[in-house]
């Protein structure tokens, strides 16, 4: 059949409060828009991120409701502990209460002044833990990859030169561990080849340095070099995982994505002595070994959800359904970033407002129009995000999984049409207050004048 259907029915809704124009545009004031600070009552269709906002399957609420909530030694811990083994392969696994926590415990390990971490494209969190820890995060992708308009089956791909140079500028010392962020969220949620990460892991290894995957949308990345790259089309997405998993160190993840849960992520290690050191912070700021700040519960619904998120009817109904949106704004001229990711089409703010530089903000300021429009619920990934780091002006529409219909994406397709007929008359923002670290999240704004 060529109609691809989600490939699940619904057993419980939640209503969705409609909104006017006037009430929305009320409540962009009121967050000083930033639509980090609408309630999300005030949204109509909501996709600001996939992290943590999916529907979870019957198998998973099945799970909870056989969770063991001991604090120690809790059968759930070794359910998902075997889950994460199964799929990653890294014989350590520490629960946290999610990426971020993950990638604090690592890099307050690994990092210091004057270190040095490479990676595709850090994201925000991963970028401000790096440097939070007294390392310099570099961004390397590879230049097809801050093309939003190049057609490429890879556009997540780290330059191996430019990781080779960097290596030899400033010595394998300052390098605690190399990164592979897999999909490239701030690249437009573009794979990586196994043929690149093959490539990165035997540089590192060949100087003494560990590669540490960010695995948020490991299952995602697989089917894409299941269906572009060749030898793999045979292959099962759990070998492909697996393949390439082997090729790296560690990882950090966050359940919230692939893992399909609401909450929940972990570090995962073949380094005995970094595990134990890092079970030591666990236990000072997340909790004990086997809970890691999660209940049992979420422990159970990670454990199903990393099974689940191999099924390749799955995957193939998210993949396509993400490109039906990608794919009915490029035939209709509006910019967006080519191929479409896993996880979110991502608007090229700066071709949607060519009239707004990137220092008036035009990701914030599409932003804003979309939620003013109809309610729809974006993230700006550019300045605001990144500052001088930001290598694109984008604004993500990102999918969370397994809970909007076709029609709910028409919707979407509707008013983005809309708002770009009438691009013209959009604005730049200014920024009036800002945090001093992830501004994006609590940032106030104003339209100039």
């Amino acid at each position: 059949m060529k109609t691809i259907i989600e490939p699940f029915r619904i057993k419980v809704v939640e209503p969705i409060r409609m909104t006017t124009r006037e009430e929305r545009r009320d409540a962009l004031v009121a967050a000083h828009y930033n639509l980090f600070e609408l309630k999300a009552d005030d949204v109509l269709i909501d996709l600001l991120t996939d992290s943590g906002t999916g529907a979870m399957s019957q198998e998973q609420w099945a799970a909870v409701m056989r969770a063991d909530e001991s604090y120690a030694g809790s059968k759930s811990f070794f359910v998902f502990r075997d889950a994460v083994r199964h799929v990653f392969g890294y014989e350590h696994v520490i629960p946290t209460h999610q990426g971020r926590a993950a990638e604090r415990i690592l890099f307050e390990l690994v990092g210091g002044e004057g270190t040095v971490i490479p990676n595709n494209t850090h994201f925000d969190t991963t970028r401000a833990n790096a440097e939070h820890a007294g390392a310099r995060a570099v961004d390397l992708v590879a230049a097809v990859g801050r093309d939003p308009a190049a057609e490429h089956p890879f556009k997540g791909n780290i330059d191996v030169e430019r990781l080779a140079a960097l290596i030899e500028e400033v010595g394998p010392a300052r390098i605690p561990i190399g990164m592979i962020t897999i999909t490239n969220n701030a690249g437009g949620g573009q794979p990586v080849s196994m043929a690149n990460a093959r490539a990165v892991s035997e540089l590192l290894h060949r100087h003494g340095i560990p590669l540490f995957f960010d695995a948020c949308r490991f299952a995602e990345n697989a089917f894409f070099i299941k269906q572009r790259e060749p030898g793999y089309a045979d292959r099962s997405i759990l070998d492909i995982c697996r393949e390439m998993f082997a090729l790296g160190d560690g990882c950090t993840m966050s359940a919230k994505k692939d893992g399909m849960a609401n909450i929940g992520g972990f570090l995962a290690t073949n380094d005995a002595e970094l595990a134990a050191r890092a079970r030591n912070i666990l236990i000072l700021t997340e909790g004990f070994p086997t809970y890691g700040g999660l209940a049992g519960r979420d422990l159970e619904a990670i454990a199903r959800g990393l099974e689940e998120v191999l099924h390749e009817d799955y995957l193939n109904y998210r993949i396509v359904s993400t490109a039906y949106l990608c794919d009915h704004l490029h035939e209709k001229g509006v910019p967006v970033l080519r191929p479409a990711g896993g996880h979110a089409v991502y608007l090229d703010a700066a071709g949607f407002l060519p009239h707004v530089p990137s220092h008036e903000l035009p990701g914030q300021a599409l932003a804003c129009a979309l939620y003013e429009d109809a309610g729809i619920r974006g993230c700006e990934i550019g300045t605001v995000m990144f500052g001088d780091n930001a290598q694109m002006e984008l604004v993500r529409l990102a999918i969370p999984r397994r809970v909007y219909t076709q029609s709910h994406i028409d919707y979407v397709v509707e008013s983005v049409l809309d708002v770009f007929a009438r691009r013209d008359e959009i604005r730049g923002m200014r920024i009036t207050w800002e945090p001093s670290a992830l501004r994006h999240f609590t940032a106030h704004f104003e339209p100039l004048a």
